[in-house]
């Protein structure tokens, strides 16, 4: 047997699912919202077909306005079941019929700026013997660190997650009153994208919701929980991310040369 170390096996294709629901309590019938001249999720879909790296993208959704509207703007879109817990659970139902080496987990509601930010998950996870990736950006403004719905990442020192958080971690036990508790190069935001190994994703959806997971309303602890490790590295790019009516009027700004207030918004 030769002693060469062991290479992971080549991942050539990556499907790309944007797992989308109609009904949401903030901003229903969110995915068919007008952004311009064309609905919420179609910026998202023709965004992801701009990556490099992209083998396939399926817009997975529950509701069958949402497959036709993607139909008819010439996208692939499966109707998977109202009952899955998360958004990676869709993609799962998805991936047991479309096959790939790799799947990424980008929301409906997640615009990526530029195509780097799917390249730059993609790229060194087809390269890496990974079973699970997400992207991290540094935070740079204290609300960030602040705020519950921008959650954050601590890795170790092989850049692996150590634990997602909506509260400000680490915490900074001796900084002084008045200071910021923001330290630049200490404190990063996660960027919600995820890329799986097939296997790695069917593991996911067979387990149960975890303590931690239903706790912080965060899907990727519980793998965490399982013992799974997820790899995470450092992107710059960033993404619009449409929660409410509000968020849909800052974006439609920003993607027409407006300057808007970013906050609310995944940057």
């Amino acid at each position: 047997m030769s002693d060469a170390v062991r290479q992971p096996p080549p991942r050539t294709t990556v499907a790309v699912v944007i797992p989308v629901r109609y009904g949401s309590s903030r901003f229903p019938g969110k995915p068919l919202a007008r952004l311009g001249d064309k609905p919420l999720v179609q910026h998202v879909y023709e965004r992801v077909r701009a990556a490099r790296g992209v083998s396939r993208i399926v817009v997975a959704t529950d509701d069958v306005r949402i497959r036709d509207c993607v139909m008819g703007f010439g996208g692939e879109a499966i109707l998977t079941g109202s009952d899955l817990r998360t958004g990676s659970d869709r993609v799962a139902a998805v991936a047991r019929e479309v096959p790939a080496d790799a799947y990424v987990n980008l929301q409906g509601d997640e615009i990526p700026l530029a195509p780097g930010l799917l390249e730059d998950l993609i790229h060194p996870f087809i390269h890496s013997d990974a079973e699970v990736g997400t992207l991290k950006r540094a935070i740079t403004e204290e609300h960030e660190l602040l705020d519950p719905n921008v959650v954050k990442v601590l890795t170790d020192r092989n850049g692996d997650a150590l634990y997602f958080s909506r509260s400000p971690v680490p915490y900074l036990r001796d900084r002084n009153a008045g200071r910021s508790s923001l330290v630049p190069g200490l404190h990063w935001k996660h960027v919600g994208l995820y890329i799986y190994t097939k296997a790695a994703l069917a593991r996911f959806a067979e387990m149960p919701s975890g303590t931690l997971e239903v706790t912080e309303q965060l899907e990727q602890l519980r793998l965490l929980e399982a013992g799974v490790r997820i790899r995470v590295w450092e992107t710059k790019q960033a993404s619009l991310r449409v929660d409410t009516p509000a968020d849909l009027e800052r974006a439609e700004q920003i993607l027409t040369g407006g300057k808007p207030a970013w906050r609310n918004l995944s940057l």
